[in-house]
């Protein structure tokens, strides 16, 4: 019994020594890089990062010889930069704006400089200084160089410094037809750049001009003329429109053209002919588009206008005074207010390279202020428009300065306001009842001019700078010009003066006539 116990023990003792034996065997294999039964994949992780955009994928994968079990988890994480949205004041119409919007935004320097969209403001041309401030407007886009002078004068556009909107910039003309395309501070930076260009004469409806047997109007004085008057007393609808240079910055230019073209005084006698003979809009537009409907014979316009009328109506042309006008560039700028500059000089930069295409849409008719437009597939199809871009950059120009047009701009178009919009019904009975007199044989020739001359005399006014009695002579609207703009209370007492003085002035002539 005790011997079989002892055998026992011993087989028990040699199977543990076999099983001790094993486990070190396989403890050195393992130790040896030998075969194994388990087989895992280490954790990986790849960070790949893009502009504007990191992700993070982690994948985790084993394995075992009993059963395979694979494990993927993957954690992406993605974070956008915010886009920038560009706030633009702007004059252009919903059309430029449109199109713009949608071409820019498919763009590769939108995409580059993270630009998700454009936010356009229309205000009136007064109130750009107040509105760039309070919403940190990042730019300017059209509204003539007028009104992006006064903002340089402000303060309120910034000089250009982006390597890529300064090498755009370099493919616009410094001048076109003898007139800047680009505004040059004493410190030699660029201050703004014409992104367009545009002559400035009149819209012609040539089937109306023939119904009532007008030649078709080739000179501003044309449209002061006593046959577009007759054509008034005789159906009581005045054949020419016009804009408030208030409200318009083109019709501003215009006359700022006239002007300097006939001298101060004669310019403001030929200004109040025209305005005798005119509906006065608050919209350029609508001068144009009440020629293309019929509605008036004549309408001032700036030549894109012009176009746009002949293409909706064949019979309407457009009509640049020759040796009294003069060719724009329709600028663009950064402004001081706004906190995306970069960006902000991104999208000049396109507006002056591909963003030239806008002008060439059969909607839009622009002249590029970029010549180099019209070697592309869309510009080599608009040879009509590039005829015109010659046609507009050798017009033979006035010798006009922007600088004499923006020290007393101001005062003129208020001066404006007050004598010709505000008083237009006192100043057209006097006129109807004028050219009514004359053609039924009342008064001659003579008295005719006479009464003419006293319609369109400057008025006397008190100047609230001296307290002298005067007319609006050049300099005395220089001297007024900055103490009207810096003082509203100063400019609506003087245009109550001058409402009042006008008003006065038509019904005098009125019943000289004796109407």
């Amino acid at each position: 019994m005790s011997s079989s116990r002892g055998v026992s023990t011993i087989v028990l003792i040699g199977i543990v020594i076999i099983i001790l034996v094993a486990a070190i065997a396989g403890a050195y294999l393992a130790t040896r890089g030998g075969g194994g039964t388990t087989t895992t994949t280490p954790t990986s992780t790849a960070t790949t990062t893009q502009p504007q955009t990191t992700t993070t994928t982690t994948t985790t994968t084993s394995t075992t010889t009993t059963s395979t079990t694979t494990t993927t988890t993957t954690t992406t994480t993605t974070t956008q930069a915010q886009g920038v949205t560009l706030t633009i004041l702007t004059r252009h119409s919903t059309d430029i704006l449109d199109l713009a919007r949608k071409m820019f935004l498919n763009s590769t320097i939108a995409k580059q400089y993270n630009i998700v969209d454009l936010q356009f403001i229309v205000v009136p041309p007064g109130l750009w200084p107040d509105t760039a401030k309070a919403k940190n407007v990042d730019l300017g886009w059209g509204g003539g160089p007028t009104l992006f002078d006064t903002m340089y004068l402000y303060n309120l556009t910034s000089p250009l410094t982006l390597p890529l909107a300064l090498n755009a910039s370099a493919q616009i003309p410094d001048q076109i037809a003898g007139v800047p395309m680009k505004r040059v501070g004493p410190n030699g930076q660029l201050y703004w750049v014409a992104a367009a260009i545009s002559s400035f004469g009149f819209t012609v409806n040539t089937d109306l001009a023939k119904q009532y047997n007008l030649p078709i109007p080739q000179k501003w004085e044309d449209l002061g003329s006593l046959s577009l008057g007759k054509v008034y007393a005789s159906t009581g609808q005045a054949p020419l429109a016009m804009a408030d240079p208030t409200s318009s910055t083109s019709n501003t230019r215009m006359y700022e053209i006239i002007l300097q073209a006939f001298g101060w005084d004669k310019g403001w006698r030929l200004l109040t002919l025209m305005a005798a003979n005119a509906y006065i809009s608050s919209s350029s537009e609508e001068v144009r588009d009440v020629v293309i409907r019929g509605e008036r014979i004549v309408g001032i316009t700036i030549d894109f206008y012009g176009y746009t009328a002949h293409y909706q109506n064949p019979s309407c042309i457009y009509v640049i005074p020759q040796n009294e006008s003069i060719v724009n560039g329709d600028p663009i700028a950064l402004f001081a207010t706004s906190k995306h500059p970069v960006e902000a000089q991104a999208f000049i930069a396109w507006v002056l390279t591909d963003g030239q295409k806008i002008w060439l849409d059969k909607n839009i008719n622009r002249l590029p202020a970029n010549p180099s437009i019209f070697n592309t597939t869309e510009g080599l199809a608009r040879q009509d428009l590039y005829q015109a871009y010659l046609a507009a950059s050798q017009t033979p120009s006035i010798n006009f300065s922007d600088n004499l047009a923006l020290s007393y701009e101001y005062i003129m178009q208020n001066y404006f306001k007050a004598t010709l919009t505000d008083d237009v019904q006192y100043l057209q009975n006097a006129w109807v009842a004028l050219v009514k007199a004359y053609t039924s044989g009342k008064i001659d020739q003579t008295r005719f001019q006479q009464l003419e001359n006293a319609l369109t005399d400057f008025i006397t006014f008190t100047n609230p700078l001296n307290g002298q009695n005067t007319t609006l002579t050049q300099d005395v609207a220089i001297q007024l010009n900055n103490a009207a703009m810096s003082n509203p209370s100063l400019l609506q007492g003087l245009m109550s003066q001058w409402r009042t003085a006008a008003a006065q002035k038509y019904q005098a002539v009125l019943q000289a006539v004796g109407g």
